[in-house]
This record gives structure tokens, C-alpha cells and sequence, in this order.
């Protein structure tokens, strides 16, 4: 399959979503993780932890596997530009909204991720154009998120929390920017170009967490900050970053965004079986309108329904 595949495809669609839902819960997990860390670590330290562990468990890899990370000078450019867009930014920004945003908020603002990056794609290339039924499932996915999150949401759109919202919506913009530029790299494994972003972004944000968060002062973690913090870097960061780029050499971008509309869903769906969270008229209203969604941009649901019902010549 190119890299320009379609999820449409019959013979793995039911593997693509498996795929896209164990992703939405390791992402959705860095919500969590980061609401243990963002009051110890400050955001460039807590992000230099994250995706340096990540790339150095990732080279580890890399050379098990037999290969290496063959660098060219176009290569590391292009790794340290797709490390800061895709990852350094948007995980300081989100490092530094949590101390303020709830958690629930940060994750719905988190899926306007695929209506930024199918802007972006529209703009930027001409095998991913927006469609009448991509933009009615992305509006009717977004609508469900909100309704998912209900009241939360509600209340936390206020002046005190206005500046960790916007934050949530540079990482957003940030990520659509990567999803754009990821298809600048062709001919890589997922492996390599998971590596390389994870290294260049431990290398963008070095700097800031040295000279700026003064790393070398900072208290150590306790016990559960290191589970956290290797939870966030393995898990989060690590696996979810192989799983997402097999995704988008495959499927493509603005399908491979999908995912942050089912981060909230997976995060309600562990609090409901690990934490017994009642599960709301809200939360069935919200999945609900998300499954369709993204049955609209799928499309091959749809397909089906009309062709059953058009008649056939005579």
C-alpha cells in the first residue's frame, strides 16, 4: 500500500480502527501522566524526560533490528523541523496548560487536531482534499467531543484558564503542521522516522530545560514521578509514535489525525472500568455522534447504504 492509502480498504478496515482505538488509549494515558508531572517537572524538562527516554529506548531498537539511523544533512533537517512541530512544541505547550486546564479540556481541544490538519492538507497537497463528507464527519465528530464532555468543558472555558486553551490550540495547530510536513520524508520505516523526530526534539528543547528551567536545581522525581515519567516516554511516546506513522504511511494524514477524536472516548471508558465512573446520557450522546463521525469520513458505510438502495438498470 502507498502512502497515500486509503482506510477504506476492505480487507484491513476492521484492523485500521483496532489500530486507531489502541492508540487513542496510549495518547489518552499522556493526559494523565502529565497531570502527575506537570506540578514537579517544569514543561521543557518534563518534555526533554519524555522524548529523550523515548528516542534513546527507540535507537536501542533501531540497532537490535539490524539497522541504523543513516543520517544525510536533508534527513536531520528535516528530523529536527518534524521533532519540534510534533513534538517539542506541542508537549511544552501542553506540559504548561495542565497546570491549569483540566485534563478533560485539554483532551477536547486536543481533537481539533484533524480539522486543522485537513486544512492543512487541503493546502499543501492534492491527494487529500476536503470533501463535502470528510467536513460533515469532522463537524459532527467535533460535536460529539463536546457533547462528551459536557459540563466540563463548559466550565472550563473561563479568563483564568483562557491562556492554557489557547495553549492547547497552538499544540493542535503545531500538529497539523507536522501531519503536513511528515510527507516531506519519504522511502523511511517508521521505526527511523520515529527515532529521528523523537532525537530532534530532544535536541530542540535541551537548551530551554538547561538554561531555562535550570534542570541541574530541580528536586528528584519520587517513585510514582518515574513510573509516570517512563510511562509517558514508552508508552505514550515511544509506542504510540511507531503505531501513528505506520498509520499515516498507509492511510494518510488527515485519517491518521482521526485518533484525537477518540482519546476522550478511551479516556471516559477507563475511568468508567479502572475508577467506576458513572457513564452519563452525555458520554452515549457524545460517543454516538464520534462513531458517525467517523463513519461519514470513512465513507465506505455510507457507500454501502447508497448502493443498496439504488436500483439496478434494467
Amino acid at each position: 500500500m502507498t502512502a497515500t492509502g486509503d482506510i477504506r480498504d476492505s480487507s484491513s478496515t476492521g484492523q485500521n480502527w483496532f489500530v486507531l482505538g489502541f492508540l487513542s488509549v496510549l495518547w489518552g494515558g499522556s493526559f494523565f501522566f502529565y497531570k502527575i508531572l506537570a506540578p514537579v517537572l517544569p514543561p521543557a524538562t518534563l518534555v526533554l524526560g519524555r522524548v529523550g527516554l523515548a528516542a534513546l529506548v527507540l535507537h536501542v531498537i533501531l540497532r537490535l533490528s539490524g539497522g541504523r539511523l543513516s543520517l544525510t544533512l536533508y534527513k536531520a533537517r528535516w528530523f529536527l523541523i518534524l521533532g519540534i512541530f510534533n513534538c517539542a512544541l506541542p508537549f511544552c505547550l501542553y506540559a504548561w496548560s495542565e497546570r491549569s486546564v483540566p485534563s478533560g479540556v485539554a483532551a477536547t481541544l486536543n481533537a481539533t487536531t484533524p480539522i486543522f490538519t485537513a486544512i492543512a492538507m487541503h493546502l499543501t497537497t492534492k491527494d487529500e482534499r476536503l470533501t463535502r463528507s470528510v467536513m460533515t464527519g469532522i463537524g459532527c465528530a467535533f460535536a460529539g467531543v463536546a457533547i462528551l464532555i459536557g459540563r466540563d468543558l463548559v466550565g472550563g472555558l473561563s479568563l483564568t484558564e483562557l491562556p492554557g486553551e489557547l495553549a492547547c490550540l497552538g499544540a493542535t495547530t503545531s500538529y497539523a503542521t507536522g501531519n503536513a510536513l511528515s510527507r516531506k520524508l519519504k522511502g523511511i520505516s517508521a521505526l527511523q522516522l520515529t527515532t529521528g523526530q523523537l532525537t530532534g526534539a530532544a535536541i530542540a528543547v535541551a537548551p530551554f530545560a538547561i538554561f531555562v528551567d535550570r534542570l541541574q536545581v530541580i528536586s528528584p522525581l519520587t517513585l510514582s514521578g518515574w513510573a509516570a515519567l517512563l510511562g509517558i516516554a514508552l508508552l505514550s511516546t515511544a509506542l504510540a509514535y511507531l503505531i501513528y506513522f505506520r498509520i499515516l504511511a498507509r492511510q494518510g494524514a488527515t485519517r491518521a489525525a482521526l485518533v484525537t477524536f477518540l482519546v476522550p472516548v478511551s479516556a471516559i471508558m477507563m475511568g468508567a472500568v479502572f475508577l467506576g465512573e458513572p457513564v452519563a446520557w452525555n458520554t452515549i450522546a457524545g460517543v454516538a455522534l464520534i462513531g458517525i463521525g467517523l463513519a461519514a469520513i470513512d465513507g465506505r458505510l455510507m457507500r454501502r447504504l447508497w448502493r443498496r438502495e439504488d436500483p439496478t438498470a434494467a
